[in-house]
């Protein structure tokens, strides 16, 4: 079997741990010569890398490891770019959540003014990666799964449009799994086929079937109304608690659509004003804080523990599930298998009355040649009005990026459903100028 050569653009990132794990899970499928880690913070990425070459050479010392910052290295003799940055790390996220609550708005990573903010400082980033694959390694492919991953796969779309890149994301991947645990799948969400359609954080489901073609949607939809995406609902706080409130959220979600089932981020668009409140009891404590309070301290500690004792033996790395749909998509590529998965792709006609040069998220059978589309159809008025709506912020916040323009940043976050007034956007959006000044192009 042929085996690849990969690079993570990313390397020190919290992530990458799993996704390293998940490779070495996977290896009878996907095969691996090597692998390398890039970064442009090297402190950062390599302590990271110090445990994760520990790691692969005690469990699959045939895989060639390195690290550096230098992009010919990197970048030379591959086959994918794996690539999961976060520009301005977790400490530009906090002012993404906190800024627009000053406010009244409430704070995302992905979603509203932070999602916008974090897409300028993305933008960038991800054109020089693309820059340096094709310059070094032309026939690779790039598997980008950066956020915010819908205005990252427009500004591709629109700057680098002929470069070889699937964007993807690994949301609907993780509801999908509830799913099957709420149905007690044995084989888990690869049990189901689906249907679905959307943007990146903002999709519906239309139907779920098994292998024998029995609809699934009336019980997966019994339980949603009753207990949103909650597994176990007499198990109290089965995860976190931001990621429970989303996962009991989507119950009311639901209740506006009945006839499908809903991403959980689409609460942030239909319930702004509850997710506000819910936020702003803790205006200091955002989800930025939890992370940086709990993950980034637990994987550098696994990372510093596997160093100080030279051996992975009984570490807290653990893979990442949403690693196991790079793994799906990169073997689908080098093995030509065919594969329908739910990517980001420009519309291009799959859902026909809507916006053709759109990047949705839909299915496509992946193969050596990438991606094609499987046709959606027309779709209803009420989620073609939020769809279009959405898009146009996304398309716009491209356009300041391209044209260093305030004023289509400004009309990108007062079109945003999240902002209630033009006037709030506008103060917003000069905080957020302020505290990205080292990220973003220069405004005028």
């Amino acid at each position: 079997m042929k085996k690849s050569s990969i690079v993570i653009a990313g390397g020190g990132s919290t992530f990458t741990p799993g996704i390293v794990m998940m490779l070495l899970e996977h290896l009878n499928r996907f095969p691996i010569r090597e692998i390398k880690f890039y970064d442009n913070d090297a402190s950062r990425q390599e302590k990271i890398a110090k445990a994760c070459a520990i790691l692969l050479k005690e469990r699959a010392p045939e895989i060639q490891f390195s690290y550096t910052i230098d992009p010919k290295e990197a970048f030379t003799n591959i086959d994918f770019v794996m690539a999961h940055i976060r520009v301005g790390k977790y400490a530009m996220r906090e002012k993404d959540e906190k800024i627009p609550m000053k406010y009244g708005v409430f704070g995302q990573e992905t979603c509203g003014p932070g999602g916008i903010a974090y897409g300028m400082r993305s933008i960038g980033a991800i054109i020089e990666i693309i820059d340096f694959m094709e310059k070094y390694s032309p026939n690779a492919w790039m598997l980008n799964y950066s956020n915010p991953a819908a205005i990252v796969a427009e500004a591709t779309r629109r700057i680098r449009p002929n470069t070889k890149i699937i964007n993807i994301c690994d949301m609907p991947v993780g509801i999908e799994d509830r799913m099957a645990e709420i149905l007690n799948l044995p084989n888990g969400r690869k049990d189901m086929d689906i249907r679905y359609y959307g943007l990146n954080h903002f999709g519906w489901w239309t139907d779920i079937r098994d292998k024998q073609g029995n609809d699934l949607m009336p019980k997966i939809k019994e339980h949603v109304a009753k207990y949103g995406y909650i597994v176990n609902p007499q198990q109290h706080g089965e995860t976190e608690a931001s990621w429970n409130d989303t996962y009991a959220k989507a119950k009311d979600v639901y209740a506006i659509d009945p006839d499908t089932l809903p991403n959980t981020y689409l609460k942030y668009y239909l319930f702004p004003d509850y997710v506000f409140a819910h936020d702003n009891q803790h205006p200091e404590h955002t989800r930025a804080n939890e992370v940086m309070e709990h993950r980034e301290k637990n994987v550098f500690a696994a990372a510093k523990q596997i160093v100080d004792k030279n051996t992975s033996n009984g570490c807290d790395f653990h893979s990442d599930e949403h690693a196991s749909y790079i793994v799906d998509l990169a073997e689908a590529i080098t093995f030509n298998k065919k594969a329908r998965m739910l990517l980001i792709v420009e519309n291009n006609g799959a859902i026909s009355n809507f916006d053709p040069t759109a990047m949705v998220e839909i299915p496509c059978i992946v193969g050596a040649n990438g991606y094609e589309r499987v046709c959606v159809g027309k779709i209803p008025q009420f989620q073609k009005g939020l769809m279009e709506q959405q898009v146009s912020v996304e398309k716009l916040v491209v356009d300041a990026w391209i044209s260093n323009s305030y004023q289509k940043l400004w009309q990108a976050i007062s079109l945003s459903k999240t902002v209630p007034s033009v006037s709030i956007a506008k103060k917003i959006l000069d905080d957020l100028i302020t505290a990205n000044k080292d990220y973003w192009p220069t405004l005028k």
